[in-house]
């Protein structure tokens, strides 16, 4: 059942039409890396002195910062100890197999060399260096696929954009013009200058017409025709869906979806939001996730030095290490045939099922239900050995005989191969 709540703007992808070759290594991929990063991270939710309630990234907004106070952030931005290759080593160790950075957030700020303006980081900035260039390369060099974030809407800086009745009349823009010769150029500059760019991840459609969306979807696929188009392009429309931030659907989704997570309260660094979800909470919702069919996209907020926090890196870190043994139960897998269970979710691949035991039981007993085809084989993942574990079938459920604690204290991934597969 398609629970059409979870589902913020949804793709022009129609359930069960899952056919598009263009996604097949998003599907198998599964989970990846979102940054935000931006000027936002050097009042990091703070502005004269005062705590800026919300997500670090939009306090321009929260606060109603006028254009004329908020620029002059650009000439204190120098990110010295940003390491693209570092970053790129942390998505990748983390299993992490895509990445999506922002290269132009709802502030208006540009992070790469664009030549629409002069607001971006080489021009505005001490310092100087185009970073969306140097992950490009370093993307290329370490085998992470390369995506960017572009709020195609929402604009608080400049005067036809969205979003800013503070310093600018609403009535009064040319949305349509800024569209044309704002969005558009710039798309262009990133589509042309970066090598293969995997996903354009547009945000907040708000105001955008079902023909401008149309518009840039089209414009995205002619300059990069396998470039995929988030669906918050809006108005239904996109290669794949977006869920609300933060949102697992209820049940599978029979269509290609993504959920876009903070590991913390903020997407842009935020100073003092510590409210960091555990390792074992992060598991579990990335397999949650898969096991509706959906991908994971995590992300981390670096600091205004250009570093990503520390406890992002021990998180992802933890993620990562427990997908070095888990990793065949999420990579291109799919929804499993087992839903609805609190203690135990399924992901699943031809000839196998993978049982996701998030809450072991007592003894080692794992009852089942629902499971209707014929297993030939049980084994733990974690397991060098494949050991065999014994598998009865009962009338309405399948019984496993486990070890009587649990091999991963986070999620004890169990393998059903068919007889089919065996």
């Amino acid at each position: 059942m398609v629970d059409q709540n979870a589902i913020r703007e949804s793709s022009g992808q129609r359930a069960g039409a899952r056919g598009d070759p263009r996604l097949d290594w998003w599907r198998d991929a599964r989970f990846g890396m979102f940054i935000h990063w931006g000027l936002y991270a050097i009042p990091a939710g703070e502005w004269k002195g005062e705590q800026i309630p919300g997500i670090g990234e939009w306090i321009m907004h929260r606060a109603r910062i006028p254009v004329r106070e908020y620029e002059p952030l650009a000439a204190r931005f120098n990110p010295v100890r940003f390491d693209a290759a570092e970053w790129v080593s942390l998505a990748r160790r983390a299993g992490q197999k895509y990445l999506i950075i922002t290269s132009k957030h709802h502030d208006g700020f540009s992070m790469y060399d664009s030549k629409v303006t002069d607001y971006d980081i080489v021009d505005a900035t001490p310092f100087g260096r185009d970073p969306i260039r140097e992950l490009a390369a370093e993307c290329q060099r370490q085998g992470i696929r390369l995506g960017f974030y572009y709020s195609q809407t929402q604009d608080w800086h400049h005067p036809d954009g969205d979003g800013n009745d503070w310093d600018y009349d609403e009535s009064a823009k040319d949305f349509a013009g800024y569209l044309e010769r704002y969005v558009k150029p710039q798309l262009r500059e990133l589509l042309t200058s970066y090598g293969p760019v995997s996903v354009i991840w547009f945000d907040t459609p708000r105001r955008i017409t079902t023909e401008q969306s149309q518009s840039l979807v089209d414009f995205v696929h002619h300059l990069q025709p396998a470039c995929l188009v988030c669906g918050r392009v809006g108005n239904h429309l996109g290669d794949y869906a977006s869920t609300r931030d933060n949102t697992i659907p209820a049940d599978s989704l029979d269509l290609d979806w993504e959920t876009p997570a903070t590991i913390n309260d903020t997407w842009g660094y935020k100073k003092n939001d510590h409210h960091w979800k555990s390792p074992r909470e992060l598991i579990q919702k990335l397999v949650d996730v898969v096991s509706k069919g959906g991908n994971y996209l995590l992300n981390v907020g670096p600091t205004a030095e250009g570093v990503i926090p520390q406890p992002s890196v021990e998180r992802l870190l933890a993620v990562g290490t427990w997908l070095e043994t888990n990793g065949e139960s999420i990579y291109g897998t799919g929804a499993g045939p087992v839903q609805g269970l609190h203690w135990c979710r399924a992901t699943a691949k031809p000839g196998r099922t993978y049982l996701h035991v998030l809450d072991w039981p007592v003894g080692g007993d794992l009852r089942v239900p629902g499971l209707r085809s014929k297993v030939s084989r049980a084994y733990l993942l974690a397991d060098p050995a494949r050991g065999s574990l014994s598998v009865t079938a009962e009338p309405d459920a399948l019984l496993i005989k486990g070890p009587a604690r649990p091999p991963d204290p986070d999620d004890s991934v169990v393998v059903l191969e068919s007889a089919a597969g065996g």
